[in-house]
């Protein structure tokens, strides 16, 4: 369940997946999903969701920034394209996830 649920959010990265969503996707409860993300990863599943879509926008940053100057990549744009509709949340996210801002890291990685 967990292996076909982290297929399900890579195929539609673009999309901010809810719980709901992968539920009637993999056709479980929402307790079973809860149940085999804890059991798997020790885990919920909506913190393992946020976490591959943040490390995604941080891949994404990384590449941008080493493949163009890091002012042609803009930290909101790639964030909106995983699906990160609220920039001050994913900010916090980010930061409390890698350490330092997204905008931080793109100066880095440049």
């Amino acid at each position: 369940i967990v292996g076909d649920a982290r297929d399900y959010a890579m195929d539609n990265q673009d999309v901010p997946i809810t719980i709901s969503m992968l539920c009637e996707q993999l056709h479980v409860s929402r307790r079973t999903l809860q149940y085999c993300f804890e059991d798997v990863l020790g885990i919920s599943p909506m913190t393992y969701l946020r976490s591959l879509r943040l490390n995604g926008v941080r891949r994404q940053l990384m590449q941008g920034a080493a493949a163009v100057s890091p002012h042609a990549v803009r930290v909101g744009d790639v964030a909106a394209a995983w699906g990160f509709s609220n920039f001050s949340q994913f900010s916090c996210d980010y930061k409390k996830l890698f350490g330092e801002s997204p905008s931080s890291a793109l100066r880095a990685a440049a």
